[in-house]
C-alpha cells in the first residue's frame, strides 16, 4: 500500500488519493462519455492497495496510465496521456523560454544579472546556459523543503546558487607576500618567486586571475603596498648594477642606502654617488610606473570564468610609509588619474585607500600627500574608495606604528564592500579569510504581511517574529551550504588551497578542506530597510527618528541572531549589508505582483539596498551620515556609505575630502562618492553633464556613461538590468 511519493523537487510528502481521482476525473470530463464515478473509485483503490509503500509520482501516473488502457475507457486513457505530456511541455517550456532569451542576446533580467558579465558572448551564453540549468539542481536535491519554500515565497535569496554544487567559495584576501616571495603552482607549469617589480606586478595579476577561476566571487589584496614595496629597492639595485657596468665603478656600498622618497628629479649639478643614486632612482620611477600601468592594463583585459568576466579584483592600501611603498602608491594612483588606453577609467580593480590618524589622514601625516592624491583621483575616476581604518569596531589592540608587519593587523575589504575581521577560530585579520556563501533576507515581505494588524506594538513584534523565523532558516542553509561545501578536497582549489587560505599549507591534494575554510564567514544579507519601515511606520529611517530607532532595533536583532547562530553552529556568522544588484529588482516585482502597488513600498522597480536612505530622498550628506552611519558597526559582514556629488568632481578633492572626513565624524568604515562621468568612445573627450548623446569634439553618438552601480563601476549601463537603472535616474544630489 501507497504511503509516501516522492515529489519531482524532491520532497516526500503523504500519499493523497484524491490527487488521483481528481485527474482521471479531468481526463473523463474531456470525453464524449463523460464521467464514471465507480470506475475512478476501483481504479484509485486498485493503485493505492497494489503500489509499494514508497513511489514517485511518474510512478503512479504510469500506474493510472496502465489501468486506464485496461478498462473499457481507453479514449481516457489518450485523454490522461496527452494531459501528462502537456504539464510536461509546460515544465519545459519556461527553461526553452528561458534559453531562446539567451542565445538571441536579449537584454533582461536573466541577461543582465551581473552588469560586469558580458552574457552576449558565446562563453557568456554558456555560464548562463549553465546557471540556469544549475540552479533547479539545488532546489530539487540541496535545499532543505521549508527553505526552498521560503525562496520561493520570495523571503529569502540564495547568492551564487548555480555554484552552490561547485563547493566553491565567495571571496578572499590574498597573502600575496606568500607568492612573491616563493612563486607558486596552480596546475599547469609554476612561477619562480619575483625579483624585480615588473614580475611582482604581473604575479599578482595571476594570483587574482587564478584564483578568481576557483571561486564564485571577487578577490582582494589586503596591502598591495607593502607586499610590492620590497620589488622597489630590487628594482633601484638592479639599476645601480646597471649603471656599474656604464660607468666602470662599483656603487654597492649604494644598495642598501636609504631614500627619502622615490621621486624623478633633473640630474643637473648632481656629482659622483648623489648623481648615481638619483639617476638609479629616476631609471626605478619609471619602472615602477610602468608596472602599475600595466597592473591596471591586465586587471581589465585579462579575462576569467570561461572568458565573459574580468577579475572582479580589488586592492587595499595607504599605510605603508616607507619610501618604497610610497613609490608604488603614487605611480599607481598616477597611472590611474591618466586612465587607460584612449584615456578612459579603470573599472578594475577596485582601490580602496586605508585611511588612518597619524599615517595616512591627518596634515602631518607621513602620507597625507598621497592622500590628497588619492581624492585627487578618486574625483576624476571614481577610485579609490575609502576605509576607515579609525572606526571603532576596526582597531586591532596588536597594531603599532612601528611594527613592519602592521598590515596583519589592519582590516581590509573587497570593493564591492564585503568585510572579513573578527575570528573565533583564529587571529583577528583580514589576510588569507574570505566570505564562504551567503543569503539575503526581503525585510520588505515580512513587513507587508504585518502592515493589517492595526496595533502598532503588536505589527512590529509580528514583524520581529516573522524575522526571527526567517533568520533561522537562512542560518540553517548556510549552515548546510557550509556542511557541503567542506567536503570539497584541497586539489579541487590548486592555488586557493595551497598558497591563499589561511592553514592550507598544512592540507594534501585529498585532504577536505574544513580546517580552512572554518575561518571564513558566512552571511546574512538584507535588503528594503527603508521599504520595510515604510510598512511599519509610515516612513522611512531618512525622514523618521521614530523609524530611525526602529529600523536600528531590527538591525541590531539580526546582529544579535547571528551571534546566537555563530555559537550553535559553531561558524563566523555575520551580518551583510547587501550590495543587491539584479535582486533590487527580483524581490520587488514579485512582490508587487502579490501585494500589488503599494505607496513608498512597492511602487518603485526597485527596493533600497541594505540599510540606505532611499537614492531619490531629498537630504544633506551630513544627515544621511547621520541616519547611516551606526549601522556600519552592526553590519560587520560589510557596508559602504554612498554621497552624490553635483556637477564635474575633477576639480573638487575637497568634495572627495568632505566625505572621509564624514567617515572620521560618524564612525563609519567604507564610503565613497557617485559622480557622473562621461566619455566619448572615438577621441576620449570626457565631461560630467547629466546627459550627453553627442561628442561636442567629433560629432560620435558612441558615448559611454560611466556610473557605480553597488560598489563597483561599470563601463556601460547597457548592461543595467531595470531595476538598478530605475534606481540610477531616481539619484539625487546630497548636498
Amino acid at each position: 500500500m501507497i504511503q509516501l511519493v516522492v515529489k519531482r523537487d524532491g520532497r516526500v510528502v503523504g500519499f493523497n488519493e484524491e490527487k488521483i481521482m481528481a485527474a482521471i476525473r479531468k481526463a473523463m470530463l474531456h470525453t464524449d462519455a463523460g464521467e464514471d464515478a465507480s470506475l475512478i473509485r476501483s481504479i484509485t483503490d486498485y493503485i493505492a492497495c497494489r503500489g509499494r509503500e514508497q513511489m514517485t509520482v511518474e510512478e503512479i501516473q504510469d500506474m493510472v496510465e496502465m489501468e486506464l488502457m485496461k478498462s473499457a475507457r481507453k479514449e481516457v486513457a489518450k485523454k490522461y496521456i496527452a494531459y501528462r505530456d502537456q504539464r510536461s511541455v509546460a515544465r519545459k517550456a519556461k527553461t526553452r523560454d528561458m534559453f531562446l532569451e539567451i542565445i538571441e542576446a536579449k537584454s533582461n533580467d536573466v541577461t543582465r544579472e551581473n552588469a560586469n558579465m558580458n552574457a552576449d558572448t558565446p562563453a557568456g551564453m554558456m555560464m548562463k546556459f549553465a546557471s540556469e540549468s544549475t540552479k533547479p539542481f539545488v532546489d530539487d536535491y540541496l535545499l532543505l523543503p521549508e527553505v526552498k519554500e521560503a525562496v520561493r515565497q520570495n523571503y529569502l535569496h540564495i547568492h551564487d546558487k548555480d555554484y552552490y554544487p561547485t563547493k566553491s567559495l565567495t571571496c578572499v584576501q590574498h597573502p600575496l607576500d606568500k607568492i612573491l616571495q616563493n612563486g607558486f603552482c596552480a596546475g599547469h607549469g609554476e612561477s619562480r618567486p619575483a625579483k624585480r617589480i615588473e614580475t611582482a606586478s604581473v604575479l599578482a595579476c595571476i594570483s587574482l586571475e587564478t584564483a578568481q577561476n576557483e571561486m564564485h566571487g571577487g578577490q582582494s589584496i589586503p596591502a598591495f603596498d607593502f607586499y610590492l614595496a620590497p620589488f622597489v629597492r630590487l628594482s633601484l639595485v638592479e639599476e645601480l648594477k646597471a649603471l656599474e657596468q656604464i660607468a666602470g665603478e662599483s656603487y654597492n656600498h649604494l644598495y642598501e642606502t636609504p631614500v627619502d622618497d622615490y621621486i624623478a628629479k633633473p640630474l643637473d649639478g648632481l656629482q659622483g654617488d648623489r648623481r648615481a643614486l638619483q639617476h638609479a632612482v629616476n631609471r626605478t620611477v619609471g619602472r615602477v610606473h610602468q608596472a602599475m600601468e600595466a597592473f591596471i592594463h591586465n586587471m581589465n583585459t585579462i579575462h576569467s570564468r570561461g572568458g565573459n568576466q574580468v577579475v572582479f579584483s580589488s586592492i587595499n592600501y595607504g599605510t605603508d610609509t616607507s619610501a618604497e611603498g610610497r613609490c608604488v602608491m603614487r605611480e599607481l594612483l598616477l597611472s590611474t588619474y591618466r586612465g587607460v588606453g584612449n584615456s578612459g577609467t579603470a573599472i578594475f580593480p577596485i582601490q580602496i585607500w586605508k585611511k588612518k590618524r597619524g599615517v595616512s589622514y591627518l596634515p602631518e601625516d607621513r602620507n597625507y600627500d598621497l592622500y590628497l592624491l588619492a581624492c585627487k583621483v578618486s574625483a576624476r575616476r571614481f577610485f579609490p574608495n575609502f576605509l576607515n581604518l579609525d572606526a571603532t569596531y576596526n582597531h586591532h589592540d596588536l597594531w603599532q606604528p612601528d611594527d613592519p608587519r602592521r598590515f596583519v593587523h589592519e582590516v581590509a575589504t573587497m570593493g564591492c564592500r564585503t568585510r572579513v575581521f573578527e575570528n573565533r577560530f583564529g587571529e583577528k585579520t583580514s589576510i588569507g579569510r574570505g566570505n564562504l556563501s551567503f543569503t539575503t533576507i526581503n525585510l520588505v515581505r515580512i513587513a507587508i504581511e504585518c502592515m493589517k494588524v492595526d496595533d502598532r506594538q503588536k505589527r512590529i513584534a509580528r514583524f520581529f517574529a516573522k524575522l526571527d523565523k526567517t533568520l533561522d532558516l537562512a542560518a540553517i542553509q548556510l549552515h548546510r551550504r557550509y556542511e557541503f561545501q567542506k567536503t570539497a578536497k584541497a586539489k579541487q582549489f590548486p592555488l586557493l588551497m595551497s598558497m591563499l587560505w589561511e592553514g592550507c599549507e598544512q592540507l594534501k591534494p585529498d585532504d577536505a578542506i574544513e580546517q580552512v575554510i572554518q575561518h571564513g564567514t558566512l552571511g546574512i544579507g538584507f535588503i528594503g530597510l527603508a521599504e520595510a519601515l515604510v510598512a511599519l511606520t509610515g516612513k522611512h529611517h531618512g525622514e523618521d527618528g521614530q523609524a530611525q530607532q526602529l529600523g536600528l532595533s531590527i538591525v541590531t536583532r539580526m546582529r544579535d541572531k547571528v551571534g546566537e547562530f555563530s555559537e550553535k553552529y559553531a561558524h563566523n556568522y555575520s551580518v551583510l549589508a547587501t550590495p543587491a544588484e539584479g535582486l533590487a529588482g527580483r524581490f520587488t516585482r514579485r512582490d508587487r505582483e502579490t501585494f500589488g502597488v503599494l505607496p513608498g513600498i512597492t511602487d518603485k522597480e526597485y527596493y533600497t539596498n541594505s540599510n540606505h536612505v532611499p537614492v531619490y530622498y531629498k537630504c544633506s550628506a551630513h544627515h544621511k551620515a547621520r541616519v547611516e552611519a551606526p549601522y556600519h558597526e552592526l553590519t560587520r559582514g560589510g557596508h559602504i556609505f554612498y554621497v552624490e556629488i553635483d556637477g564635474d568632481a575633477t576639480h573638487n578633492p575637497e568634495a572627495i575630502m568632505a566625505l572621509v572626513d564624514l567617515m572620521d565624524r560618524y564612525n563609519m568604515g567604507y564610503a565613497s562618492a557617485n559622480h557622473n562621468r562621461n566619455r566619448c568612445m572615438k577621441c576620449g573627450y570626457e565631461n560630467a553633464a547629466a546627459q550627453l548623446y553627442e561628442c561636442p569634439r567629433c560629432g560620435s553618438r558612441s558615448i559611454d556613461r560611466l556610473q557605480r552601480i553597488t560598489g563597483y563601476l561599470v563601463g556601460a549601463t547597457d548592461r543595467w538590468n531595470s531595476a538598478k537603472l530605475a534606481e540610477l535616474n531616481d539619484r539625487i544630489v546630497h548636498e
